[in-house]
């Protein structure tokens, strides 16, 4: 790859990649593409495009690219060669007059010859970045881009690892290009020991096998681990006798990097002391779609049940706050993780109280990166990158203990309160809006 830095704009979880040296992209930008679809994360990269033009607005825009040489466009705007304008929006959808309009407004460009809507010889983008935040879309875009298509990234890995082809889901099954991403994070290789704790249906063991990593994983959850009792899908009652963790990977050809899921609690000790794994990738349960339990009871129990060595047994559970569940968690990575290794997970935030204070510290652990996800105007979560710095000592324990910046953020056990009560307020202003512009009265009727 050239000496010279692509400029790279994030847009919307995607990262765009413009090609700033239009005089060489002729030459390489094959071999460019080729080696980038090689790398482990391309499937990041939605487009990558030879830039012409760009601006904040549409009239910046027209004067970036009347400022484009035009010799540099020459090749690509000849009267025997096809081509056509897409026009795409991030963030926001656009009718198709709209984009009609907008593509007129580049009718100043020297282009010659035809416009083949099916099978052009160059294709050219009109890219509007109307921010990241859903709940607030303005009504013009933040800026604007034009240029060359060059190729697109591995978008057909996520495509193909929907969940929605997948053999084997839960309720809460993670999305494929995110569970990639949590996989990058974690730096997964081929070789690597990845465990999650939280393993669920396995969509982050699925993730992290597809870059050569053996994975394992625990769940307290019985039915899950062993692929039993109610399906998730809808229009299916009961799940298949082959529906589990092991075939999903068996579906994707890594079922050879399978070592096994354990049904286990796991805020116990389940593991000989000492490093074992490459990485810890998981994302804990925050009490909405799935319950946050551990085992054990609020009551003294005399003596166990009698059928306590039947398969039949349930543990008797408990509820585990969110608190506890990331004090665990960072204690397990510290213990399990070799050096150099990382945890990464998800870490549920109510908006308006968040703080970067609250997100869980320990000693041992460095944190990498900390990236938010909004999931409605006064929750989102966060993607939390932490590597293992130094080994557990015993004093560490009293550490813990005694450094406020290492003790438990309570305020994470009421996630789930505040999050139904955000849902309760939105339904209410949507039936005092509905009422307000006309609805009838029930009782009237």
């Amino acid at each position: 790859i050239p000496n010279e830095i692509p400029q790279r704009t994030l847009i919307n979880h995607a990262t765009i990649m413009y090609l700033k040296c239009p005089e060489k992209c002729r030459k390489w930008s094959k071999s460019v593409m080729l080696q980038l679809k090689s790398k482990r994360n391309f499937f990041l990269y939605r487009s990558a495009f030879e830039l012409w033009g760009q601006g904040r607005t549409h009239n910046e825009l027209q004067s970036s690219l009347r400022k484009y040489p035009l010799e540099k466009m020459a090749p690509f705007t000849q009267r025997e060669s096809t081509y056509k304008i897409n026009v795409y929006t991030f963030n926001k959808t656009l009718v198709f007059q709209e984009r009609i309009k907008k593509i007129d407004t580049l009718e100043f460009l020297p282009f010659q010859g035809k416009v083949s809507l099916k099978n052009p010889d160059h294709i050219f983008f009109l890219l509007e970045d109307y921010g990241s935040d859903p709940n607030n879309i303005p009504d013009e875009p933040l800026h604007v881009y034009f240029g060359r298509w060059i190729a697109d990234g591995q978008r057909e890995l996520i495509r193909s690892h929907s969940v929605k082809k997948r053999h084997f889901i839960g309720n809460t099954s993670m999305e494929a290009g995110l569970s990639f991403i949590m996989a990058n994070h974690a730096r997964v290789k081929a070789h690597d020991l990845v465990c999650d704790p939280f393993v669920g249906s396995g969509s982050l063991l699925v993730a992290c096998s597809h870059f050569g990593a053996y994975v394992c994983g625990t769940d307290i959850d019985y039915n899950i681990v062993h692929g039993i009792g109610k399906a998730s899908r809808k229009n299916q009652k009961w799940r298949g006798p082959d529906e589990n963790i092991r075939a999903n990977l068996r579906q994707y050809g890594t079922e050879h990097l399978y070592i096994d899921v354990l049904v286990s609690d796991s805020s116990k000790a389940i593991w000989r002391e000492g490093p074992l794994f490459d990485a810890v990738v998981t994302d804990p349960p925050y009490g909405i779609r799935e319950s946050t339990r551990r085992t054990g009871s609020q009551k003294e129990i005399g003596k166990p049940p009698e059928d306590l060595s039947g398969e039949s047994h349930v543990p008797v559970s408990m509820v585990y706050q969110l608190s506890d569940i990331f004090t665990d968690l960072l204690r397990f990575a510290a213990h399990y993780l070799v050096m150099g290794g990382r945890l990464v997970y998800w870490l549920p935030v109510y908006r308006p109280e968040y703080r970067d204070e609250i997100v869980p510290q320990h000693p041992c652990l460095r944190l990498v990166s900390n990236c938010e996800q909004t999931l409605s105007s006064h929750t989102s979560r966060r993607l939390i990158t932490m590597e293992k710095v130094k080994e557990v000592e015993v004093r560490e324990a009293l550490a813990l203990l005694l450094d406020s910046r290492f003790r438990p953020y309570r305020g994470h056990n009421a996630f789930r309160e505040k999050y139904f009560s955000g849902v309760s307020k939105r339904r209410g202003k949507a039936e005092q809006s509905s009422s307000s512009d006309g609805g009838t009265d029930p009782q009237s009727e």
